[in-house]
């Protein structure tokens, strides 16, 4: 029969056909439960002897099937058969529908499940099919144990496979034998994959594929939950997850969850204190690119992003976002103690110290503490002395970027406040408040002791210092 091809003996539960009897009923033990064999070392039970010879081994440690290519060796024979493949490139097991070739039928029997929809467990008791192993963290489903084991390395951190070259890490093997594919593009300089559009070069075809989409405008994947698109399956997943609200890369440090990868690692900078990217004019450091790009800004005085309603410039677009809402009067964030809004939940914390007097920023130098780290930062050169923004005119520095601005307006004669009233033009928005109340008579500013009220903060401290009480000549 084994030549014939004739398989007599069929599973009456799922139908599978079988060449004897005795596998059928070998096969039967997996629906029936039955384990005859039983492990001497661990209780752990087989339905066949040969799967206790096989298991035994994990406590023995002895591997006796080795690869004469590569000198890894394995507990199983046909283990060491899928490895040699790694070699020869061989894939012998194709799919019907698509092509696509697989070292394994089992790795092809799950890819099948793609174009089927199978989903082969179901749950005894609701009916429910779905993939048998579940993180026990996120609820996420595998069809594979050893997958669940890597994914499970997302939500602790770790990362046992290093490449021997450059020391990298990786939380699965998969990823670094891509990782080690690349290392010799790497070293000696060749990406042979141009795109003929921008001239830009990769080591990898699959990355100028996702590359030559931004010339296209090609999004194969779609959301759909809100329909956006997406040049790769990884941006997507990511998107996907502010639907889903998953967080799965968890610091082990502090317990915050990050949804993607790259949101952890910078975030881990926080604790070791790492800042890879340094001003190449300054020489201060930052813990992303993004933010030294950001800070170059402040050298370079680019605002790229600017309002189509007033035309104000910014360095960041979260900026840019920010002052927009002062043109729609969005302020979405409302103080629930005085009722005051803002536009940003950020502001909206800020604020509420006012009424809680919280200040957690606090100086190691002096103790003082301040509500915001901006605020914080300021003090802090109090003590250092550190005036990191110059003007280019006449080399005149200041330690905050505002002043800066205000003092290029004496070399440039710039006026930007001016009165709606008289035309009288300011090189400061204070000083057009000070001047609108010559206009409207307002004096907000009060001596406590004769009543007397001033336009100016300034003019009631001179006037409080001329009439401070003296003694008198029987007291001295």
């Amino acid at each position: 029969r084994v030549h014939t091809g004739d398989k007599s003996y069929c599973c009456s539960d799922c139908g599978k056909i079988f060449n004897s009897s005795v596998d059928l009923k070998i096969h039967q033990r997996i629906h029936t439960g039955e384990k005859y064999f039983g492990c001497d070392q661990c209780g752990k039970r087989f339905t066949r002897s040969s799967y206790i010879t096989i298991h035994q081994r994990t406590h023995t440690g002895e591997k006796p099937y080795s690869c004469d290519q590569c000198g890894k060796s394995f507990t199983q024979l046909n283990s060491l058969v899928v490895h040699q493949r790694t070699h020869t490139g061989e894939k012998p097991y194709s799919c019907d529908q698509c092509g696509k070739r697989f070292t394994t039928s089992g790795y092809l029997t799950i890819h099948q499940r793609t174009h089927t929809g199978e989903k082969p467990y179901s749950c005894d008791q609701c009916g429910k099919r779905e993939k048998q192993y579940s993180c026990s963290q996120c609820g996420k489903s595998f069809t594979w144990l050893s997958t669940l084991v890597s994914h499970q390395r997302k939500h602790t951190g770790e990362k046992p496979h290093s490449c021997t070259q450059c020391g990298k890490r990786y939380s699965d093997k998969r990823s670094l034998t891509k990782h080690q594919k690349i290392h010799g593009k790497v070293h000696t300089g060749v990406k042979p994959n141009h795109c003929f559009d921008c001239g830009k070069s990769f080591s990898r075809s699959n990355s100028l594929k996702v590359h030559q989409r931004i010339h296209t405008g090609e999004k194969p994947f779609g959301c759909t939950e809100c329909g956006k698109s997406f040049v790769s399956l990884g941006d997507l997943k990511s998107h996907q997850r502010t639907h889903t609200g998953e967080k799965p890369y968890l610091c082990t440090q502090c317990g915050m969850s990050f949804a993607q990868s790259s949101s952890l690692i910078v975030h881990q900078r926080i604790h070791t204190g790492e800042k890879p990217y340094s001003c190449t004019q300054c020489g201060k450091s930052f813990t992303t690119s993004g933010y030294l790009t950001i800070h170059q800004r402040t050298h370079t005085g680019e605002k790229p992003f600017s309002c189509t309603q007033c035309g104000k410039s910014f360095t960041t677009s979260g900026y840019l976002t920010i002052h927009q809402r002062i043109h729609t009067v969005e302020k979405s964030y409302s103080c629930t103690q005085c009722g005051k809004s803002f536009i940003t939940s950020g502001y909206l914390t800020i604020h509420q110290r006012i009424h809680t007097g919280e200040k957690p920023y606090i100086c190691i130098q002096c103790g003082k503490s301040f509500t915001t780290s901006g605020y914080l930062t300021l003090h802090q050169r109090a003590h250092t002395g550190e005036k990191p923004y110059s003007c280019t005119q006449c080399g005149k520095s200041f330690t905050l970027t505002n002043r800066l601005i205000v003092h290029q307006r004496t070399h440039t004669g710039e006026k930007p406040y001016s009165c709606t009233q008289c035309g009288k033009t300011f090189t400061q928005s204070k000083g057009l408040v000070v001047h609108l109340r010559t206009h409207t008579g307002e004096k907000p500013y009060h001596c406590s002791d004769c009543g007397k009220t001033f336009v100016r903060l300034r003019d009631l401290k001179s006037h409080q210092n001329h009439t401070v009480e003296k003694p008198s000549r029987e007291t001295i």
